[in-house]
């Protein structure tokens, strides 16, 4: 029992730092300028930009904890590279991500082919350790290794594939920071199941850190999470999934960013996410046609006489990546629980 009372600390820890230092974030970013418009509001005072630093400052410090109790109380080194890996590309992503920030993506931050090199080089580390498992079953054919083509060819496209299409679904208050925390969440359940509980103490300490961010991002947000967050939840999301070896499971978790990536292919992904703030509170479409799961939700709320405001939408999309995650525990579950 002492093991998961310790077990706990590198999970609270992170809470704790993200919830105490986000308000000193906040006032520094309006001594500094760092400010962005509400886009879903007529009128409101400019937040505080690149608060996700935070919550990523605050995963890093639970993990070293984590690794910390490994090395020094379990006498163990085993999934230490890979943590660390790990850590390295989620700093590589929030680098790159708070360099997309200061950019402006007003002013359209990092070209798309500059991003996507970026990302691409920040999962060196995953394939230098040849991390996951390259052995794939496929009906009809067999289980075969795929042998080089997954660190150097599948790694880097996971790892592009989740961090930029996170990012997709966004600009509402709150939304980005609870869906990496729903997806995080059930897969730390999914790495618990599996065998993999050095994994989900990791997932748990983004989880915790995202919850506090929650306060201070919510509507109205103080804060908001920019690519400097958005960046590392999403590549942790991949993370996972290939040091875990339930790729099938993440990419099923991932069903509302699919869908999220082929409504944006149709405005060539330069359509945005926002709603059109109207007098009385509420949203409206932004376009003619729908360009989001953000579009989507305004427009069946319209259809369905409930007024459509920025709560409302974040909350309904939420809803809908805990019905999808539901169904992936039901249509995985002998792969997650044995049976």
């Amino acid at each position: 029992m002492i093991i998961d009372k310790i077990l706990t600390l590198p999970i609270m820890v992170s809470f704790f730092i993200s919830l105490f230092l986000i308000p000193l974030w906040i006032r520094k970013a309006k001594q500094i300028g760092l400010l962005w418009d509400d886009m879903n509001k007529l009128k409101s005072d400019k937040v505080a930009g690149s608060g996700g630093i935070i919550p990523v400052l605050a995963f890093i410090i639970g993990v070293l904890i984590f690794i910390a109790y490994r090395v020094f109380y379990l006498k163990s080194s085993s999934f230490l590279i890979e943590l660390i890996s790990a850590l390295v590309v989620v700093l590589m992503l929030a680098g790159i991500g708070l360099i997309d920030d200061l950019l402006g993506w007003q002013h359209g931050g990092l070209s798309r082919r500059s991003r996507i090199i970026l990302v691409a080089i920040s999962s060196i580390p995953l394939i230098v350790i040849n991390a996951g498992n390259g052995n794939i079953a496929l009906p009809f054919i067999g289980s075969f290794n795929l042998g080089l083509i997954y660190p150097l060819i599948l790694i880097p496209i996971g790892i592009i594939g989740a961090t930029t299409t996170f990012n997709f679904l966004a600009g509402f208050n709150g939304l980005e920071a609870g869906q990496g925390a729903i997806i995080l969440f059930a897969l730390s359940i999914v790495a618990f199941f599996t065998g993999n509980s050095w994994l989900s103490i990791a997932g748990l300490c983004m989880v915790l850190a995202l919850l506090a961010f929650l306060v201070y991002n919510f509507a109205p947000a103080s804060t908001f999470p920019g690519d400097v967050l958005t960046y590392p939840v999403g590549g942790l999301i991949a993370i996972m999934a290939i040091l875990g070896n339930f790729e099938k499971i993440a990419i099923f978790f991932f069903v509302p960013y699919i869908i999220e990536f082929a409504l944006k292919s149709r405005g060539k992904l330069l359509k945005q996410s926002f709603g059109k703030p109207e007098k009385d509170g509420s949203l409206s479409l932004k376009y003619n046609k729908l360009y989001g799961l953000t579009h989507v939700s305004i427009w069946i709320m319209q259809k369905m006489n409930i007024k459509p405001t920025e709560r409302r939408v974040v909350y309904s999309i939420w809803a809908f990546q805990m019905i999808i995650i539901l169904i992936g525990f039901l249509i995985f579950k002998a792969g997650i629980f044995g049976g």
